[in-house]
């Protein structure tokens, strides 16, 4: 049976998530073998597509949701989670 988590991170306040921060979170979803997605108010995404989650067009302060499935899937998101807390303008 895979393992399935979620978590809920929000977007800083200053940052969108446009091409920059956007490529620093599909580049780190794609290093684990969990399938991701990231949900952003009625949308979600593949997090491992740059036009997926660009498409998402989460703004500052959004809050968004984080799951994954796979066996590595907590390890995914934890990354995940700092990588979008440690986004900067």
């Amino acid at each position: 049976m895979l393992a399935s988590s979620d978590t809920i991170v929000q977007l800083p306040d200053d940052v969108d998530l446009h091409a920059r921060p956007a490529a620093q979170f599909v580049r780190t979803a794609m290093r684990y073998a969990a399938a991701i997605t990231v949900h952003a108010g009625e949308r979600h995404a593949d997090a491992k597509s740059m036009l997926a989650v660009l498409g998402l067009g989460a703004r500052r302060g959004t809050q968004l949701r984080l799951s994954a499935e796979g066996d590595d899937a907590a390890p995914a998101l934890d990354a995940l989670a700092a990588c979008v807390s440690g986004f900067a303008e």
